[in-house]
């Protein structure tokens, strides 16, 4: 079964991620933070990881390049899934090592195509 691990602080799009891939054989991760994501993280290994950038204690941009320090991750995909638009936040992101830049709002049914395209 493949892992996922979705880190958002909106309970919506939580919800609604976590109820599409577990009914898409995900085994799913939940974190409302950067922090707890890399917490999650010590004792997982996801296949991908979903990111928003804007979160609360630790943004997504600083999980990221936490994640490519660990020689254990770097097989995992990541996914930047926000609302930040502008070209250098997409830049930024992209070049901090994520697989895709996906903006808010989003299909789900695109996303986990996206998801299961990179896995």
């Amino acid at each position: 079964m493949k892992k996922i691990l979705i880190v958002d602080d909106e309970p919506n799009i939580v919800m609604s991620l976590e109820y599409t891939f577990k009914k898409n054989n995900f085994e799913v991760f939940i974190a409302r933070d950067g922090q707890e994501a890399l917490e999650i993280l010590k004792n997982q290994l996801p296949d991908v990881i979903i990111l928003d950038v804007m979160m609360p204690m630790v943004d997504g941009y600083a999980t990221l390049e936490q994640i490519k320090k660990d020689p254990r991750l770097q097989n995992c995909r990541v996914i930047f899934l926000t609302a930040k638009n502008k070209e250098k936040d997409i830049e930024k992101g992209l070049s901090l090592g994520a697989n895709l830049y996906v903006l808010k709002p989003f299909s789900v049914k695109k996303l986990v195509e996206q998801v299961q395209g990179l896995i």
